[in-house]
């Protein structure tokens, strides 16, 4: 029979979370996170196979953390707008699990093919386009990931402190990027309309 562990899995993965959210994962070690509770590193080896392991359920509960950012998005009026100003909030506060999550490298495609997989909360922001602009998938999906880089570049900014940006600055370039798009998108539209109707 194995060991019982001095701390539970949670515990450990709290801890190692509030060292990769201080410093960064590569600070994530085995001594590190012992002696971040105040023990050797053995007891993690009691739950974990390895830090392999460890790294794993750190970048879990950083998604899950960043999660509840876009949730909170979700809920302000204008949903997408919410999106968007929370992704940049989370990277202001918590930066070092930004670029954990969003700047580290990937081998994945265009902006468009690399929504859905670095984000769990795709379809509910797609749908909160469609929703409250009535647009069709396709077209809300291109403004969907036109809006993610414009925000990305300022969540990036804000992630490694090279542009401070306050609140309303923020509110208002996303606001105007967002318009000039949507009206570019309706634009389109009304243009295949027409086109059809003629057909």
């Amino acid at each position: 029979m194995p060991p019982k562990s001095k701390f539970t899995r949670e515990e450990i993965i709290a801890a190692a979370l509030e060292i990769a959210s201080q410093q960064d994962i590569s600070c994530v070690t085995a001594r590190a996170v012992g002696e971040k509770l105040n023990s050797s590193a053995r007891p993690i080896f009691t739950v974990f196979k390895n830090m392999g392991e460890v790294v794993s359920e750190v970048k879990k509960a950083a998604r899950e953390a960043y999660d509840g950012y876009i949730k909170e998005g979700l809920k302000e009026e204008i949903h997408f707008k919410g999106v968007g100003k929370a992704y940049i909030r989370f990277a202001m506060e918590q930066p070092k699990l930004f670029r954990l999550l969003f700047m580290s490298e990937t081998d994945c495609g265009d902006a468009v093919s690399i929504l859905p997989i670095i984000d769990d909360n795709y379809d509910d922001i797609l749908s909160s386009i469609t929703d409250q602009y009535g647009l069709p998938e396709k077209d809300a999906l291109s403004l969907y990931s036109h809006l993610w880089v414009y925000t990305h570049g300022i969540a990036s900014l804000c992630a490694t402190k090279t542009v401070k940006f306050s609140e309303e600055e923020i509110s208002d370039m996303l606001t105007e990027v967002f318009v000039s798009i949507l009206i570019k998108k309706k634009t389109e539209i009304n243009e295949r309309n027409k086109a059809d109707d003629k057909n």
